[in-house]
C-alpha cells in the first residue's frame, strides 16, 4: 500500500549499479580522490552502463527509466565513493534535466543525445560569488539583448562539471530585464569553450575532491537568441522545480553515503580485536552501528516517499526538503560515528571512512542549506 519496496526490475538496476561500483569505482577511487582528479575512465563506464539517460526517453538515446531508478543509482554509487555519485546527480539531475523539462524540440534534439550516453556532460549555472541561499537577490549577472544575440556578463560560484573536457553546455540564469522592481530571470545555454565564457581552476576542495568544481565568468559572451531555454522571464521558476526535483536526488546520494558508512563498520567491527575480542562484540559499537542503521532506514524511506509523490504527479515540495535535511543529517551523523568506530585508521585517508566523512558535510550545504529546508517545512506547515 505504501510502496516502500523496490519491484523486480528496480531491485536489478540496484544490484547492477552496487556491483558496478564495487568492482569499477572502489579500486581505484581512493587514488584519484587524494590527487584531486577527475575519474575520466569510471565516468566513460559509466556512460556504457547507461546510467546517465536513465530517466530520460529512448528517443534521445535514454534508458526509459524513471527518477526513482535515478536515486538508486545515486544510492549505490555514493555507498563508495561521493565524488563519483554527484557528477552523475549534476549531469543527469541539473545539467541534462532543464534541456528535457524546458528545452525546444530542436534543443533536446541537439543536446540530449550525447547527455544521455555520457560521452558529454552539462552543467547548471545558478549560484553566484554574492549571492548563496539569496539566489534572486544575490544574482548579479545580466544577458542584454544586442542585434540578435544574447550578451552575457557575470560569474557563478561552485558550478559542477563545468570545466571537464567533456562538458558541453553550462545553462546560465541571468537577469535579462526589471519590471515593477522586480528582476526578470531568464535561463541561456552557453556552450563550453565559447568566446566570452571562461571557467577557473578546479577549485581544492574538502570533499568530493575527484568531482569538477570551478567558477565561471563571463564577459560579453554571445550567443544567439535561439539559446534561450525556455520561456523569458521563467528561469527562477524552472531551477525551483529543478533544484525540488535535486534534493530527492541529494537525499538518495546522502543515504548512500551513511550506507556505505554502515557497510565498512560492520567489516571492520568483525575483523578488528581489542582486549581479545573482536570489537562488534562490545556493546558500545555494537550500539553505534545500531543508531547508524536506524538513522539511515529512516532516512531512506523520506526519498523513497518523496520520489513517489513526485512520480504520481503529487506535491513534493516538503516531502523532498524532508528527504533532504534528514538525508544529509543521518550522513553526517554516521560519517562521524563510523570515524569513532575505527578509532586511528578513521583518521587515515587510506580509509574510506576518512573520505565518507570529509563528503558528509556539504551534503548540508549544497541544493539548499539545511537551514533553507527547515524554512520550507516550516513554510508548508503554515509557520512564517
Amino acid at each position: 500500500m505504501f510502496g516502500f519496496t523496490l519491484n523486480e526490475e528496480q531491485e536489478a538496476l540496484r544490484s547492477t549499479v552496487e556491483d558496478f561500483a564495487r568492482a569499477e569505482v572502489a579500486p581505484v577511487i581512493g587514488e584519484y580522490y587524494e590527487r584531486g582528479e577527475f575519474p575520466y575512465p569510471i565516468v566513460a563506464k559509466m556512460g556504457k552502463l547507461g546510467l546517465f539517460g536513465l530517466p530520460f526517453p529512448e528517443e534521445y538515446g535514454g534508458m526509459g527509466g524513471d527518477y526513482l531508478a535515478f536515486c538508486l543509482a545515486l544510492h549505490e554509487l555514493a555507498r563508495i565513493d561521493s565524488s563519483v555519485a554527484i557528477t552523475l546527480e549534476a549531469a543527469v539531475g541539473l545539467g541534462a534535466m532543464p534541456v528535457y523539462r524546458f528545452g525546444s524540440a530542436a534543443q533536446r534534439g541537439e543536446w540530449l543525445p550525447p547527455l544521455c550516453r555520457g560521452e558529454r556532460l552539462a552543467a547548471f549555472g545558478l549560484t553566484e560569488p554574492g549571492g548563496g541561499s539569496d539566489i534572486p537577490g544575490g544574482m548579479r549577472t545580466t544577458a542584454r539583448l544586442e542585434q540578435g544575440d544574447w550578451v552575457i556578463d557575470g560569474s557563478k560560484a561552485f558550478i559542477t562539471n563545468s570545466g571537464t573536457d567533456i562538458t558541453s553546455v553550462v545553462t546560465v540564469t541571468a537577469i535579462t530585464g526589471v519590471s515593477g522592481g522586480r528582476k526578470e530571470i531568464s535561463t541561456i545555454m552557453v556552450p563550453a569553450r565559447h568566446p566570452g565564457f571562461t571557467v577557473s581552476e578546479s577549485y581544492s576542495k574538502v570533499g568530493w575532491r575527484c568531482s569538477d568544481t570551478r567558477g565561471l565568468f563571463f564577459d560579453d559572451c554571445r550567443v544567439p537568441l535561439s539559446n534561450l531555454l525556455g520561456e523569458r522571464g521563467r528561469g527562477y521558476a524552472q531551477f525551483l522545480t529543478i533544484l525540488d526535483e535535486g534534493r530527492i536526488a541529494i537525499a538518495a546520494l546522502g543515504v548512500g553515503l551513511a550506507q556505505g558508512c554502515i557497510d565498512e563498520c560492520v567489516s571492520y567491527a568483525r575483523q578488528r580485536h581489542a582486549f581479545g575480542h573482536a570489537i562488534g562484540s562490545y556493546q558500545a559499537i555494537q550500539f553505534k552501528i545500531a543508531d547508524m542503521e536506524a538513522r539511515t532506514h529512516a532516512a531512506r524511506l523520506t526519498y523513497y516517499h518523496a520520489a513517489r509523490r513526485m512520480l504520481r504527479g503529487e506535491p513534493f515540495k516538503k516531502e523532498a526538503a524532508i528527504a533532504k535535511l534528514v538525508s544529509s543529517n543521518a550522513a553526517m551523523d554516521n560519517a562521524r560515528d563510523a570515524t569513532q568506530v575505527f578509532g586511528g585508521y578513521g583518521f587515515m585517508n587510506e580509509y574510506p571512512v576518512a573520505r565518507f566523512y570529509r563528503d558528509a558535510k556539504v551534503l548540508e550545504i549544497g541544493e539548499g542549506t539545511s537551514e533553507v529546508q527547515r524554512i520550507l517545512i516550516a513554510r508548508h506547515l503554515g509557520v512564517g
